[in-house]
């Protein structure tokens, strides 16, 4: 009866690892997290108007929320991760853009 318990719960902990693995996205979470920081320093230096920073950061809720709907079925395919990416690729070209321009505060 013990054999049965650890071996459903060895299970249990391993299909809960395999299927953490499928919807795991650190390089997205990592990236948002460093655009995010963009983003604040360039409020911080003036660089970015209001105008600017409302869009960028509208911007970023909206891969937020694509990163959502890719883990929502429970796996992120590999065409969901290239979406992904192409979008944070964008947005890092937007907010290199915004605060590198002649505009300030």
């Amino acid at each position: 009866m013990k054999k049965i318990v650890i071996i459903s719960a060895v299970l249990f902990i391993a299909s809960a690892i395999q299927i953490n693995a499928q919807t795991a996205t650190p390089a997205v979470t990592s990236r948002q997290v460093k655009q995010q920081a963009r983003i604040e320093q360039g409020v911080e230096n003036k660089e970015l108007t209001k105008t600017e920073t409302a869009r960028l950061e509208r911007e970023q809720r909206r891969i937020e929320i694509e990163k959502r709907m890719a883990k929502k079925d429970g796996t992120v395919t590999p065409e969901e991760k290239r979406f992904l990416k192409r979008e944070q690729n964008r947005a890092n070209r937007d907010i290199r853009r915004q605060k590198h321009d002649a505009q300030t505060r």
